[in-house]
């Protein structure tokens, strides 16, 4: 019995670290999209996603405006540690903040 309950908890575990509670959005299709150490279009691209691709919003920040598919906006996305990605290129539903302020 007691192993089975180790056995239970542990799927419960690996549940909870599966689901991250963030919402996953898609780029504007026809984009490959930059990847910036940081929000603002005076940081390094370190990265490009490719067409069709998807990203997964951790928190939101202010920064560099930038015009694109889905407006013009000051809206950057955090995609990871320190991977962030403008607003204006991600179907996000609207034009605001949809995830909660980086800190």
């Amino acid at each position: 019995m007691p192993v089975e309950n180790d056995s239970s908890h542990m799927e419960s575990v690996a549940s909870l670290a599966e689901g991250s509670g963030f919402q996953t959005f898609p780029v504007a299709p026809g984009y490959r999209l930059n990847v910036r150490s940081g929000p603002g279009t005076n940081y390094s691209v370190i990265d490009t996603l490719p067409y069709g691709a998807t990203v997964t919003i951790r928190c939101q920040c202010d920064g560099t405006t930038v015009s694109g598919p889905y407006g013009t906006s000051d809206i950057w996305d955090c995609i990871g540690n320190g991977r962030f990605v403008s607003d204006a290129y991600v179907k996000t539903g609207s034009d605001g903040y949809v995830a909660t302020r980086c800190a």
